[in-house]
């Protein structure tokens, strides 16, 4: 976390699970917005985040207060990542109803106006209107929800992909009245930067995220993409 604060990154993002999503199943592995909240102390300029927290976990609510925590902290450094939640040996382990992929994205859609309304009521009250970053690309309700919450939008998938997922949010901005242009746009990416970021750039994507695994991080694809961006 340091070294990609020194290396340039502009955000650094962890992930909200409970155990690891590859390598040995029971790897070392620590809770998501504990971790945060030690990241808003130990660093002074990146933006930091979950990609993404999962919305059954915690009561929306609470997920607010512990969101408006780490901004106050931060001094002002959080988004707010969150989705509808997937990964079904969390939930299993936890305890968690597991539902259906349409029970939990109307559980997310419930969520998210439960959030900003709590942000409103907090005293102190975060630091600064906190971006919500919305991960998923379920063209029929996910970017629905990020066309009528988010300031961000994570997925994955090549140019093409990107391009149509792109249209299709378009269509959810022009629904609820809003300006595409207002959501900023992300992708996870991988390999070398001058072959596909140029084509990701050109499709509208502004943030891409840069996998450095874990426990043992391995931070040389970041370098790669830093300083493809630092060329431009």
């Amino acid at each position: 976390m340091h070294e990609a604060e020194d290396l340039g990154a502009d955000i650094v993002f962890n992930w909200d699970h409970f155990y690891p999503l590859y390598g040995p199943d029971d790897d070392k592995h620590l809770e998501c917005w504990t971790m945060l909240g030690a990241w808003a102390e130990q660093t002074s300029r990146v933006q930091l985040g979950a990609l993404v927290t999962c919305n059954s976990y915690r009561n929306p609510d609470l997920l607010a207060d512990m969101a408006r925590t780490v901004d106050n902290i931060s001094n002002g450094r959080l988004i707010f990542g969150i989705g509808a939640g997937w990964f079904q040996r969390d939930y299993d382990e936890y305890g968690y109803p597991f539902g259906t992929a349409g029970s939990r994205l109307d559980a997310l859609a419930e969520a998210l106006p439960r959030v900003q309304r709590r942000w409103a009521r907090l005293n102190p009250p975060p630091t600064r209107q906190i971006p919500v970053l919305i991960g998923g690309g379920g063209e029929r309700k996910t970017l629905r929800l990020v066309a009528a919450h988010a300031d961000m939008w994570h997925s994955f998938g090549d140019v093409g992909t990107v391009r149509r997922k792109s249209a299709i949010l378009a269509e959810h901005c022009a629904d609820v009245g809003r300006d595409p242009a207002e959501i900023e746009r992300s992708v996870g990416v991988q390999g070398d930067p001058a072959r596909t970021g140029p084509a990701l750039l050109d499709a509208g994507i502004t943030l891409f995220t840069v996998g450095v695994g874990g426990p043992q991080y391995d931070l040389a694809g970041l370098r790669r993409w830093v300083a493809w961006r630092d060329s431009l």
